[in-house]
């Protein structure tokens, strides 16, 4: 357990850098030209992990191995993925980056019910509270003003809310899959990682293709690349995190990767409310550590 969380707290590092850098280094993209091209350098960057972890034999014998279970989990991850993106992207053209993106952030308030319904996951009261805490900090993080409940009031009548909160659930849906996959079905790691990438690219391919291309595509690709080795660096420890500990006690730590960006953006680019982002950060790692102990 404790391994587990310690590389969930990596994979949220990883991924609050991430974050920080997308916004950074690209402007005017298309989600789904953006995600494709990530994830297909992602998926280079992950090849070597999984011919030397897992091995050309380890792979086909695995995949041969694949029954309906394993393509059924696969196939939901990526989906959930995929869609969780679309939904959280059309909440904010419907609606501001302060009303949608503390909603769209609450993945764990979904996990765990869906974990301790469908796997029977038992946490423990301190558990409970230390996500309680952890999933706090990660709304706070994304908040930008304006009364802090005023988001969940609108919940009910907003379709920006509406598709934060459906956004979230996906998220949910995937991390529980992905869970799943990962330690009842026992597939390895360093396969599971290029399928869940190949698959969440092959969704949103469609699109990709019908979006309009920036004219500096090909000056960014060196950008892309950099991005996809945070994505594989990403999401082997993300994949790592989920074979080792319950989805309930993953998705809370590895989701403070929201404080992540928020903290480098406020120290490096002198974003406006400091301080709330650094309250968001305290309670994170409350949260982490109540989970923790």
């Amino acid at each position: 357990m404790v391994s587990g969380i310690g590389v969930a707290v990596g994979a949220a590092l990883v991924w609050g850098g991430y974050l920080f850098y997308l916004k950074r280094a690209f402007a005017d993209y298309p989600a789904s030209l953006l995600t494709v091209s990530i994830n297909s350098f992602a998926l280079v960057w992950s090849l070597p992990v999984l011919l030397v972890g897992v091995g050309p034999q380890g792979a086909s014998d695995a995949l041969a191995a694949f029954g309906v279970d394993e393509l059924a989990v696969i196939s939901l991850t990526a989906v959930m993925v995929a869609g969780a993106m679309i939904a959280f992207l059309r909440a904010l053209a419907v609606g501001d980056v302060s009303y949608v993106a503390p909603i769209s952030k609450i993945v764990p308030v979904f996990v765990v019910p869906i974990e301790v319904l469908a796997l029977g996951q038992v946490l423990t009261p301190l558990e409970v509270a230390g996500v309680v805490v952890a999933t706090i900090a990660v709304y706070v993080a994304n908040f930008r003003g304006g009364a802090l409940l005023d988001p969940l009031r609108r919940a009910t009548t907003s379709t920006a809310a509406r598709l934060a909160i459906l956004s979230a659930m996906a998220f949910a849906v995937s991390d529980v899959a992905r869970r799943l996959a990962l330690q009842e079905l026992a597939i390895p790691v360093g396969l599971w990682i290029p399928l869940l990438l190949g698959g969440v690219a092959a969704v949103l391919l469609p699109a990709a293709i019908l979006a309009d291309t920036p004219a500096t595509f090909r000056a960014d690709l060196p950008k892309f690349a950099a991005g996809g080795l945070f994505v594989a660096v990403g999401e082997g420890l993300t994949n790592v995190a989920f074979s080792l500990v319950p989805a309930s006690i993953a998705s809370p730590i590895i989701n403070t990767q929201a404080v992540v960006a928020v903290v480098l953006g406020g120290l490096l680019l002198d974003e406006q409310q400091f301080g709330v982002r650094l309250v968001a950060a305290g309670l994170a790692v409350v949260g982490v550590t109540m989970i923790a102990v």
